[in-house]
C-alpha cells in the first residue's frame, strides 16, 4: 500500500538484471523515497527519461544499502588489507598511507585528510562550541568529545580490557592500557632513545627537549607544557570543581582526585605489599610502606642529618628547627605546626569524636588513635626488632626496646 508512510521493505527494479530485488532499509516512507529519488510521477515522458538515466545510480545505491545492512566490505586497501563498505571510505583511508592531506586550514595552514576534521579544527580558531552537555552546561567543539564527556556523569565505561576486565570511557585509553600490558612502545623520540606507548606521552616528553611551554595563564603569565595543566591551575583561581561523587556529592577539581575518593566508598585497594600483604589505595602509599621493610629513608634533614621515610615527615621535622607553628586555636591560642593538628585539638573544645571502632564502638578524636586502637583487636604489630625479632604495635615501643640491645640510657637523673 503506497499510502503506508512507515514501511521496512522497498522494492527497486534493477534494470541491468531485469529482476526485482528487496532490501530492508531504515523505515523510510515509500512516497518520500519516490519524490526524492525517482521523481514525483513516473508516468510523464520527462520523468521516464530521468528514471532511465538513473538506472545505474539506483543499482549502485541498492548495492550500497545491501552492504550497509549485510556488513559486506568489497573495497580493500592494498597496503594493509583493511576493508570498507564504501569506495569513498577506502579513498579517505588510503591517505593514511600516502600522507595526503588535501584539506588545509586557512588560519594556521594545518592540513587534514578529511573535510569534516578540518571543520572541527576551525572551531579552535573561531571558538565555536556548538555541542553542550545537558548535565553541567559545558560546551565542546565536536559531538564525539561531548559523548565521551557525558560518560563522566553516567559512569559508563564501554571499553573493557579482555585480559584484566578493567573498563575505560575512551577506546584510546583502553588501547594505551593494552600496550602497557603487552609492553608495546611504538612511538620513538627523535631526540633520544626513549620509546612510548602513546603519541600523546611522546609529545609531552619531546617538550623536555624543546623547553616549550605553549599554554599561558592570562592573569600573571605562568606557563604550562600541557593545556590540561593550565585548565587545572585555573580552577585554583576560579574555585571550579566539575567532578562530582555520585555517592556523597563531594566535588573535585580533578578527575583523578574523584577516582581516588570513590575508592573510599568501594573499598578498593589495588596495590598490595609483597612482604606482608597489606593493601593501599595509592601506589605512592604502597611505596612509602615498603620502606618499612627495606629500611630506606631517602629524605635527610640538612640541619641534623636525621633521615625519614616520607618527605612530609621531613618537612614536619624541619619545623622543630625553625620553630614554625602557623596554625593557632581561636579558643585557647595554642599553636600547631600542622592544620590537621589544630583540627584535632579543636575537637577537645567541641567534644567531637568522628572516628568509631567497628569492633567495639569506641570513638576517637583522630584517625591515628583509631588505627592504633584497632591493632588491639587485630593483633597487628608492624614494627619488629632486627636483633631479636620481637614485634611492636607502635614504632615508639620498638625504639624503647632497642635500647636493651644498644645499652643506650638517654635519661639522666
Amino acid at each position: 500500500d503506497l499510502d503506508d508512510k512507515r514501511v521496512q521493505v522497498t522494492i527497486f527494479r534493477v534494470a541491468n538484471f531485469g529482476t526485482l530485488a528487496a532490501v530492508r532499509l531504515c523505515k523510510l516512507s515509500v512516497r518520500a523515497r519516490e519524490e526524492n529519488t525517482f521523481g514525483t510521477r513516473p508516468d510523464s515522458g520527462e520523468q521516464k527519461t530521468r528514471i532511465s538515466d538513473q538506472r545505474f545510480n539506483q543499482s549502485e545505491y541498492l548495492e550500497s544499502q545491501e552492504r550497509i545492512h549485510t556488513g559486506k566490505k568489497h573495497h580493500h586497501c592494498f597496503q594493509c588489507g583493511k576493508s570498507f563498505t564504501q569506495f569513498g571510505g577506502l579513498k579517505v583511508h588510503e591517505r593514511i598511507h600516502t600522507g595526503e592531506k588535501p584539506h588545509q586550514c586557512s588560519q594556521c595552514g594545518k592540513s587534514f585528510t578529511q573535510i569534516g576534521t578540518l571543520k572541527v579544527h576551525e572551531r579552535i580558531h573561531t571558538g565555536e562550541k556548538p555541542h553542550q552537555c545537558s548535565q553541567c552546561g559545558k560546551s565542546f567543539n565536536n559531538l564525539g568529545t561531548l559523548n565521551v564527556h557525558e560518560r563522566i556523569h553516567t559512569g559508563e565505561k564501554p571499553h573493557q580490557c579482555s585480559q584484566c576486565g578493567k573498563s575505560f570511557t575512551r577506546l584510546g585509553t583502553l588501547k594505551i592500557h593494552e600496550r602497557i600490558r603487552t609492553g608495546e612502545r611504538s612511538y620513538k623520540c627523535l631526540h633520544c632513545e626513549n620509546t612510548f606507548c602513546s603519541l600523546g606521552i611522546l609529545k609531552l616528553h619531546e617538550i623536555t627537549h624543546t623547553g616549550e611551554k605553549p599554554h599561558q595563564f592570562s592573569h600573571y603569565g605562568k606557563n604550562f607544557t600541557q593545556s590540561g595543566s593550565l585548565k587545572m591551575h585555573e580552577r585554583i583561581h576560579t574555585g571550579e570543581k566539575p567532578f562530582k561523587c555520585f555517592q556523597c556529592g563531594k566535588t573535585f577539581n580533578r578527575s583523578r582526585n574523584l577516582k581516588l575518593h570513590e575508592m573510599i566508598h568501594t573499598g578498593e585497594k589495588p596495590h598490595h605489599c609483597s612482604q606482608c600483604g597489606k593493601s593501599y589505595t595509592l601506589l605512592g602509599s604502597l611505596k612509602m610502606h615498603e620502606r618499612i621493610h627495606t629500611g630506606e629513608k631517602p629524605f635527610k634533614c640538612l640541619h641534623c642529618g636525621k633521615t625519614f621515610y616520607r618527605s612530609t615527615n621531613l618537612k614536619l621535622h624541619e619545623m622543630i628547627h625553625t620553630g614554625e607553628k602557623p596554625y593557632r586555636c581561636s579558643q585557647c591560642g595554642k599553636s600547631y605546626t600542622l592544620l590537621g593538628g589544630l583540627k584535632m585539638h579543636e575537637r577537645i573544645h567541641t567534644g567531637e569524636k568522628n572516628f568509631k571502632c567497628l569492633h567495639c564502638g569506641k570513638t576517637f578524636y583522630c584517625s591515628r588513635n583509631l588505627k592504633l586502637h584497632e591493632m588491639m583487636h587485630t593483633g597487628e604489630k608492624p614494627h619488629h626488632c632486627s636483633q631479636c625479632g620481637k614485634r611492636f604495635t607502635l614504632l615508639g615501643g620498638l625504639k624503647i626496646h632497642e635500647r636493651i640491645h644498644t645499652g643506650e640510657k638517654p635519661h639522666h637523673c
